[in-house]
């Protein structure tokens, strides 16, 4: 804790939902049936895959990564949120507030670069089919997984080095039920617009080149669509790419809010509900929309349930 204007900050002040014994299990209940239905639902996916070997293929290769970086980013937050909700308590230890700023940079843009890896696999299979093979061959796919993961520890060891290189001495209140970075630098004591830039905009471009790469082949996916002559056809491309655009805009959208917006000193229910949207609301959802529509998924379940 700090004792002077300048002593090291050892623990952090998580945001508490509420004081008020019934808000505090509205506010666990709430977080461990998101947690569960996240978990649940792609462990799930997982498992289908994983057993059925008619979706041995490379699409349900990326969402097996899709589903596992899911898991990872959830439970990077959500387990810490619950345990201090039930311990009546607001602590997390630096060490703790390091490994949860590591974890959240790595899990999300991991994520963002396994869409946007399957945006590349949508626009090969459905503009260039004849090349399909060839491009999309199981070593180019390994390799592809391998990169997005690498570069995604890569970019949560800059960020996460940025940002705790920096002394805390204002505060060590963070208005936020979990570490995010910029209720960590605004509680810095250093000049941080350098450090705020550095992180933002690194960050916000490799997001942004992510979403305008995904935006792209889908001109061009739907472009290659309204040319297939079969309605059946069209129908078809269309509902194997929907899922998949969904997923992007949601998490796109709710991200790119949540950061871009202006930190605030004093924690608003707005603040809470995006922070709520872009980093619970993903994982959970995934799942359901990639197996609403999915034939193959919803097969492979049926034959899971009368194997049972």
């Amino acid at each position: 804790m700090m004792t002077s204007n300048c002593t090291a900050v050892t623990e952090f002040l998580l945001l508490g939902f509420s004081n008020a014994l019934g808000l505090q299990i509205l506010h666990l209940a709430t977080f461990l049936i998101i947690y569960l239905a996240a978990l649940i639902g792609n462990l799930l996916v997982i498992t289908l895959i994983a057993l059925d070997s008619h979706l041995h293929t490379l699409m349900y290769f990326f969402l097996i990564n899709l589903s596992i970086l899911d898991i990872g980013s959830i439970s990077a937050i959500v387990p810490k949120s619950m345990a201090n909700s039930i311990l009546n308590t607001r602590l997390i230890s630096y060490s703790g507030c390091v490994t949860q700023v590591f974890l959240v940079f790595f899990f999300i843009p991991a994520d963002l670069a396994i869409l946007t890896i399957m945006a590349y696999d949508r626009y090969i299979a459905i503009c260039k089919p004849l090349h399909y093979a060839t491009v999309m061959n199981r070593r180019a796919c390994l390799l592809m997984a391998a990169t997005a993961w690498s570069a995604a520890v890569l970019n949560s060891a800059l960020n996460t080095g940025n940002t705790f290189r920096l002394p805390f001495c204002h505060s060590n209140i963070i208005n936020q039920f979990f570490c995010e970075v910029p209720q960590l630098l605004r509680i810095s004591c250093s000049e941080v617009f350098t450090s705020e830039s550095q992180v933002i905009i690194f960050g916000s471009c490799l997001s942004a080149g992510c979403i305008v790469f995904i935006f792209v082949s889908y001109i061009q996916i739907f472009t290659a669509v309204l040319r297939i002559p079969s309605e059946q056809g069209r129908h078809k491309a269309v509902s194997t790419c929907l899922p998949h655009l969904i997923v992007v805009a949601l998490l796109g959208s709710t991200g790119m809010i949540a950061y871009m917006k202006r930190t605030s000193g004093s924690p608003s229910a707005l603040d809470l509900m995006l922070s709520v949207l872009y980093s619970m609301i993903p994982p959970m959802m995934n799942p359901v929309i990639y197996s609403i529509r999915n034939k193959d998924i919803k097969a492979a379940l049926w034959k899971l349930v009368r194997w049972k």
